[in-house]
């Protein structure tokens, strides 16, 4: 529906604007030639939803291997101070988690995408969109379970182990775990609660890195008021 102020006549159509005190007249030229302006149904809409590879030209990057060794840097360094193995995942899956919550707002304001109807579209939204947006790769969504709350993501490439070899004293470590904490913190500022677990990882010789996304909590979203009785 259409405010007092807005009209059904196309701005390309020659109009002239008389004001009185109390009245306004819309007076059309005598150029009636112009074939009449399309119906509102059959414009496109004012915002569609953005390619993956559109969205990642549209973010500032860094080189590849700065990103690579600069994340490796901070696993060595958090196996030095912390020295446990378990307490670098819950790390690396905090840190991951801290960065998830503040990419989300990124995402939503330059993909274009509007609210997603459930768990499913926002998990390929992610694959295709997220993941390309911000490392320049895709993911697969996969092997999802009879209720549509599980589904797994594996990515054939991944930025993040370039010349990466995990020593035999480091078999327990998810190098890769800052991912899983990512999706864990956007998702959850989307209303809804997951756990993200590692399944398969290349570093361990596996063929694929894969994540198991399960959706624990639908939060239903509230409004920050309240309408007057």
């Amino acid at each position: 529906a259409f405010t007092a102020k807005q009209k059904s006549i196309s701005p390309n159509w020659p109009i002239t604007h008389y004001s009185r005190p109390a009245t306004l007249r819309v007076v059309l030229s005598s150029d009636l030639s112009r074939p009449p302006p399309a119906p509102i149904s059959a414009m496109p809409p004012l915002t569609t939803p953005k390619s993956g590879d559109a969205l990642f030209a549209s973010v500032e990057r860094v080189n590849a291997e700065l990103f690579t060794l600069t994340y490796g840097a901070i696993v060595r360094q958090l196996l030095t101070d912390l020295e446990e193995v378990e307490e670098v995942n819950k790390q690396l899956d905090q840190m991951g988690y801290n960065i998830g919550t503040r990419l989300v707002d990124e995402f939503l304001a330059k993909s274009n995408v509007s609210n997603c109807a459930d768990f499913k579209e926002t998990a390929d939204t992610i694959a295709k969109l997220g993941f390309k947006m911000f490392l320049g790769v895709t993911a697969t969504v996969t092997n999802w379970d009879a209720e549509g709350t599980t589904c797994s993501f594996v990515l054939e490439d991944n930025p993040l182990v370039d010349f990466v070899e995990l020593p035999d004293t480091c078999q327990g470590l998810q190098y890769c775990n800052v991912l899983s904490g990512v999706i864990r913190g956007a998702l959850e500022m989307v209303s809804m609660k997951t756990e993200v677990t590692w399944v398969r990882d290349m570093l361990r010789g596996d063929d694929a890195y894969e994540m198991r996304v399960k959706l624990t909590k639908q939060v239903p979203e509230e409004y920050p008021y309240k309408d007057d009785d």
